[in-house]
């Protein structure tokens, strides 16, 4: 069995950016688009137990600036699980993570995503 417990430097460099342009989306008011940053970070992130679990994290928050009671309680499921199935690699890949998808469904990967996770594929 695999423990992922620390994010490659490289791949943490990506993942640090979504959650930049996440929130300076926010701070435009372009919540569609901060949106589409925390997924984005989240399919980064949803491989490593700390980074999974502080994307669901701000997606929570998220949640409850929206009013949004689906995406707050989805989220708060999320929380109680995502971070465990991280640590022992047990993810469905390219999930968004958003309460609108299946925690555990599978998704497509942008192709963009896909280039930079296939860089830092354990060996």
């Amino acid at each position: 069995m695999k423990f992922n417990t620390v994010m490659p430097n490289g791949l943490k460099e990506h993942y640090e950016n979504e959650l930049r342009f996440y929130r300076l989306s926010l701070l435009k008011g372009n919540l569609s688009q901060a949106w589409n940053h925390l997924e984005r970070s989240h399919i980064i992130g949803q491989s490593y137990p700390f980074e999974h679990t502080y994307s669901n994290w701000l997606m929570l928050k998220f949640g409850f600036r929206q009013k949004n009671v689906k995406e707050v309680l989805g989220q708060l499921v999320r929380l109680v699980v995502g971070g465990w199935k991280s640590f022992i690699d047990h993810i469905p890949t390219g999930n968004t993570g958003g309460s609108n998808v299946l925690p555990l469904k599978k998704m497509e990967l942008p192709q963009d995503l896909s280039i930079i996770l296939n860089q830092y594929k354990p060996t």
